[in-house]
C-alpha cells in the first residue's frame, strides 16, 4: 500500500499544473558572482550571534565534508518519501527533521561524523541514530494527509520575549491553498510538545510564507527587525508566491505565549518579488528567473567575519515552457508542468546589507538579486538526468559551529541523504 500511495504520490509531485500561463518570465542571462575583492581572510568568529560580520561569504568559502544517512522508521511511520520541501533545524548537537511527505511527522535525529565518497557508495557512509521517534506534530494542527503536496517548515529558535525556553517552530502548506493559518510552534520534548497555533503571517499571500524558515541573527534583527528574529518564505512554482524565493521576519512571541489561534503575525518583507497572480502589477523577478525553479530551503550563514543569506534549490537553465520535458504542450504526453532545458542544484546568495535595506525602508523587497551561486550537483548522489526536478530539500544550520546541512530526496534509496558544508 505504501508503494502505491508513494508512486501516486510521485506522479502529483511531478505532473500538476502550476501555473496561470504558458511561458517563463524574463530574466537577465544568469547571476554573476559579485566583487571578490572584500573576501580576505578574517579570523573573527561571529558563531556567537552578536558581532555584526563585515564581508560577504562566497561559495569559495564553503567546504564540503561529505554526508550521513539517516535512520530507519519509528511510530509507525519513517524517512522514505520524504518531502523536497519537509522542514529540518538544527538543534543541540542533533537535527529535527520531516519524514514521509504524506504526514510529515518530526523526528530528532543524531549528528554523525559526515562522509565524503568521491564513489558514491552510500555504504560507505555514517548513519544517524534516532534520539526522538516520529511524532504527529503538525497534524495536531492541520489534516496532513489531505493537504495536496504536503510542505513543511522547521527552525529552532532559543527562548525569545517571555519564554522559559527555546522552541521549535514550524509551518504547514499544501499545492493549491488560496488561505487559511500555517503557522505553530511546540516544545522540543516532543512527547510533551505543548503544540500551540496556528496563525497567519500577516495579510500576505499564504503562497508566500510558509515552506522553509531559518534563525535570522539577533545582531540584525536589533537593528533592522526589533523582535522578529524567525524568518519564514516560500517559493511557488509557476511565480504564485513571487518570482524568486521569498522570506518574512516573524516574532509569534510577541503576541502571546502563546499567540491565540487564527492571529495575524507582524511581518516584515525582506525578499518579495512579484506574484504571477498579480497579473496588472510590474513584474518585478529575481535574475535569470524560471517558472521550473524550485526553492526549498534557507539559512542565515553567519561565521568568521562573513555572512550570506543563502537558498538552497533546482534553478532551471536555458529555455523554460509549460508542458512536458520535450517541449510545450497542454495535451502532453509526458508528465505536465513548468520545465527548463537542463535543471541544477544550486545556493544562491543574497547581501544581508540589501535585506537591511528593505527592512529599514529605503529599498523595495524586490530589489535584493543573488551576487553569486554555487552548483552543488557534483556532491549529489540521485543526479539522474539533466532534466531531473527537485535535487534539494531542506536546510539547517549549525551558527555556533559553522556547519550547513541540506537534505537530498531520494540521496538513499528511498530515503534522503544529508549533506554537510563547513564554513571556512
Amino acid at each position: 500500500m505504501r508503494t502505491m500511495v508513494c508512486a501516486i504520490m510521485f506522479v502529483l509531485l511531478v505532473g500538476l499544473i502550476v501555473g496561470p500561463g504558458i511561458g517563463c518570465a524574463p530574466g537577465d542571462s544568469g547571476v554573476e558572482p559579485g566583487d571578490q575583492s572584500d573576501n580576505g581572510d578574517n579570523n573573527d568568529d561571529n558563531g556567537d550571534d552578536t558581532t555584526p560580520p563585515s564581508q560577504l561569504l562566497y561559495p569559495e568559502d564553503l567546504s564540503y565534508q561529505g554526508a550521513f544517512r539517516v535512520p530507519g522508521g519509528s511510530n509507525g511511520t519513517d524517512w522514505e518519501w520524504t518531502s523536497p520541501s519537509g522542514g529540518m533545524t538544527y538543534y543541540s548537537d542533533s537535527l529535527f527533521a520531516t519524514g514521509f511527505a504524506l504526514d510529515m511527522q518530526i523526528s530528532e535525529i543524531s549528528i554523525p561524523e559526515p562522509k565524503n565518497s568521491p564513489q558514491k557508495d552510500r555504504s560507505a557512509l555514517n548513519v544517524a541514530a534516532t534520539i526522538q521517534p516520529f511524532h504527529d506534530i503538525i497534524g495536531q494542527l492541520v489534516n496532513v494527509p489531505a493537504l495536496e503536496i504536503p510542505r513543511a517548515g522547521l527552525q529552532y529558535l532559543p527562548a525569545q520575549g517571555s519564554q522559559a525556553d527555546g522552541m521549535l517552530y514550524f509551518c504547514w502548506a499544501g499545492h493549491f491553498q488560496e488561505q487559511g493559518v500555517s503557522h505553530g510552534w511546540c516544545r522540543t520534548d516532543l512527547d510533551d510538545a505543548q503544540v500551540a497555533g496556528g496563525w497567519h503571517v500577516g495579510n500576505y499571500r499564504i503562497y508566500s510564507v510558509n515552506d522553509y524558515m531559518l534563525e535570522i541573527p539577533g545582531y540584525w534583527a536589533e537593528e533592522n527587525t526589533p523582535g522578529l528574529r524567525l524568518g519564514t518564505g516560500r517559493f511557488r512554482d509557476g511565480g504564485w508566491s513571487g518570482q524568486g524565493p521569498s522570506l518574512f521576519a516573524i516574532g509569534p512571541w510577541n503576541h502571546g505565549s502563546p499567540p491565540a489561534t487564527g492571529t495575524r503575525l507582524d511581518a516584515t518583507p525582506l525578499i518579495l518579488y512579484t506574484s504571477t497572480e498579480d497579473f496588472d502589477a510590474p513584474q518585478y523577478t529575481m535574475n535569470d528567473y524560471h517558472h521550473s525553479d524550485e526553492w526549498t530551503g534557507g539559512a542565515w550563514v553567519s561565521n568568521n567575519d562573513k555572512s550570506a543569506v543563502i537558498f538552497a534549490g533546482t534553478k532551471g537553465t536555458g529555455d523554460c515552457w509549460y508542458g512536458d520535458s520535450n517541449g510545450p504542450c497542454l495535451d502532453c504526453a509526458g508528465e505536465r508542468g513548468w520545465w527548463s532545458d537542463g535543471f541544477e542544484g544550486r545556493f544562491i546568495f543574497y547581501d544581508p546589507a540589501d535585506l537591511a535595506e528593505v527592512a529599514q525602508g529605503t529599498k523595495q523587497p524586490h530589489e535584493p538579486q543573488p551576487y553569486a551561486f554555487l552548483n552543488i550537483d557534483p556532491h549529489l548522489y540521485h543526479i539522474q538526468s539533466s532534466q531531473q526536478w527537485y535535487h534539494t530539500g531542506a536546510m539547517g544550520y549549525d551558527r555556533e559551529k559553522g556547519v550547513l546541512y541540506l537534505m537530498e530526496p531520494h540521496g538513499d534509496g528511498d530515503k534522503p541523504l544529508v549533506h554537510v558544508w563547513k564554513i571556512e
